[in-house]
Order: C-alpha cells, then structure tokens, then sequence
C-alpha cells in the first residue's frame, strides 16, 4: 500500500479547485438512484445528473450514489446540481483525504476510509458522503461497491430504513464503511497467528520481511482509520440538527464500533513491535549458541593442539636432555591415549558445569 502520495494542489490555486493535482487513469464512474418513502421505492441504473435534478426536489428521500471517479467537469456539473460545495469537491477530486465531518449550509459532508482487500493486499478507499435536508449523496472510487446490502434492505423493506428518513439512511452507509473494517482485520488477525507460529518454529530472513511488511500495513491502516472516532464525535454535535434524536443512538454504535476496531489495530500494532523483538531476539541467542559451540570445541583442542605440537618437534636423541618418549616402543598409542583422557575429561567438566 502506498504510505505517501500527491494528495494536494501547488501551493496558491485557487480554494475549491477540482482539477486533479496530477494527470492519472481516469476511472469510468456510474450514477444510480434510489426515492423511498415507507410506501414507494423508485429506482433508476446509470442515470445522469440531470435525471437526478427532479427527484431531488421531491420532498420523498433520495439516495445518490457515485460509483468511481466523474471527470471534473462532470463533477463540477453535479455540484451545481446537487448544491455540493465546491471545497468538499475538492475533496472527492484529491482521493485519500483525511477522514472528516464538515457541516456547509444546511449541509453535512463526511469523509470516511474504507478498507478493503485485494489479492492478499489492503487497500484504502474514499468514501464520501452528503446529508441534506431530504436527500444523501454518496461517491466510492474504486470499482467496489460497498453499499449492495443496503440497497436490499431497501428493496425488501427489512428495518426501519425506508421509514426512518435521509438521517438514518446516512448513518446506514456509514455504519457498512466502518463495520468494513472488522472482517479486514480478523483476516490480519490470522495472518499474525501464521506469522507467530513460523517465528516460534523456525524463523528466517522472510519471517523478520513479513513483519516488516505487517507493521508498514497496519500504520496506514492506523492513519486512516483512527479519525473515524473524531467523525463520529462531530456529527454527535451536529449544529444543524440533521440528525434526529431517535438517529443520535445509532451514531453512538458507529462510535464504539470505531473504538473497537481502533483497540484491534493498536493490539496488533503491539504483536508485530512484540514479533519483531522476539525475532530479533531469537537470532542473536541462536548466533550464541553457536559461538558457544565453536568456543567449546576450540577449547578441546587447545591442549591437544599443544600436545600434538611438542611431539611433533624433531631432537638429536643422543643428548640426555630430549624427550625420552621419542624411543618407546607405545610411545604414539600412549600420545593418542592421553589427548583422548584429556578431551573426555575436558567434555566431562563442560557437562558438570552445565556449559553443554
């Protein structure tokens, strides 16, 4: 996953720019709608900003949703529609914004990260959200669409979702981005359990990479997921009162729900630190080990070394003064013996003092 990226405009542009800061793929976008009441449920594929104009001006709840990335023109072209403000534009355009609630004119915009998986790697989405007075807009980049479960809740009516009004249809597709982060990281939560289990057995070079891999992914996961707490907290606040009170209980579960996966992300944080230690820890005892064995063996055959050498020197025998064992008949087996007693006894005295 990419830590840093280009998510800014030059210093000095203009406030509310939707000019994308760098040129990259543009990603086809789709546009689809949904009009309830507890009665009535309308619902339109692929539809364009101006199909969504009328519906918005029925006092019944709309549900806009932006599936991909619109080019900028569209996506100016459906703020002036929609009556979306041009800096929370700005901040659909930059992808990878810092989570957030702002509240514009009669208005709330939330920013929220959703975490997904792809092909054994995480990944972070945008989501962004838009609650009004009668309607909700909501923009996923990306191809995946996190919210088909919502919309089957609508369409069998299960719950209170088509009765309850747009609050609570905005705290439904919030709660399904948060809630995202659960299954992501019990998925994590096994791969530390395999990450533990060869560390214990036996751990090489890949062991102390995955680590490193593991600890990278859960700070990114950690940046973004941990201001999801603070977007709860503001729209708690809510000066505008979009939220109703009946609404206000649910947004307190979106927060502990936050709390929850926050309190997941820090113990994982500390298994990896614990991992790494632990890796670390069992090298340099293996590496001991080995010095120890090597040291030990040494040892041994100091003395043998030297036995080896003061026989191995070469005298005049006729002088009184040389070795008289050069002349014995046993004189080599007796040499081989003695260096045996004194490497048993050697390895005798290790063992008794518990070095071996």
């Amino acid at each position: 996953m990419p830590l840093f990226t280009k998510r800014y405009h030059p210093p000095g542009t203009t406030p509310g720019s939707i000019v994308p800061p760098a040129p990259r793929p543009r990603e086809p976008f789709r546009l689809r709608l949904f009009e309830f009441s507890d009665d009535t449920l309308v619902e339109k594929d692929d539809v364009t900003p101006e199909d969504c104009v009328l519906y918005l001006e029925d006092p019944r709840v709309t549900w806009i949703h932006v599936q991909g990335a619109p080019d900028p023109d569209t996506l100016r072209g459906m703020g002036e529609k929609f009556g979306l403000h041009p800096l929370a534009l700005e901040d659909i355009t930059n992808s990878g914004q810092r989570p957030k609630a702002e509240s514009y004119e009669k208005q709330m915009f939330t920013v929220i990260a959703l975490p997904l998986q792809d092909n054994g790697r995480f990944l972070i989405r945008q989501v962004s959200l838009f609650l009004g007075p009668n309607y909700v807009v909501s923009v996923c980049t990306g191809t995946f669409d996190p919210f088909e479960a919502v919309r089957r809740r609508l369409r069998a009516r299960s719950g209170r979702i088509r009765s309850a009004g747009p609050d609570y249809l905005f705290y439904a597709l919030l709660d399904v981005v948060i809630d995202q982060g659960f299954p992501l990281l019990e998925e994590f939560g096994a791969r530390l359990e395999e990450l533990e289990q060869e560390l214990l057995t036996a751990p090489t070079r890949r062991t102390m990479n995955r680590i490193h891999h593991h600890k990278r992914e859960l700070l990114l996961l950690r940046k973004m997921l941990w201001p999801h707490r603070e977007v709860a907290a503001a729209l708690l606040r809510d000066e505008q009162k979009l939220f109703r009170e009946a609404t206000r209980i649910y947004l307190r579960d979106i927060q502990d729900h936050a709390v929850q996966i926050l309190d997941l992300l820090e113990l994982y944080r500390e298994m990896t630190t614990s991992m790494l230690e632990v890796y670390l820890s069992s090298v340099s005892n293996k590496l001991n080990e080995v010095m120890r064995t090597l040291t030990l063996v040494a040892t041994i055959f100091i003395p043998l070394t030297f036995v080896v050498g003061l026989y191995g020197m070469n005298f005049d025998r006729s002088s009184p003064y040389n070795m008289p064992e050069l002349g014995w008949t046993y004189g080599y087996p007796l040499t081989w013996l003695l260096m045996l007693g004194i490497a048993v006894g050697m390895v005798a005295l290790f063992k008794r003092r518990k070095w071996l």
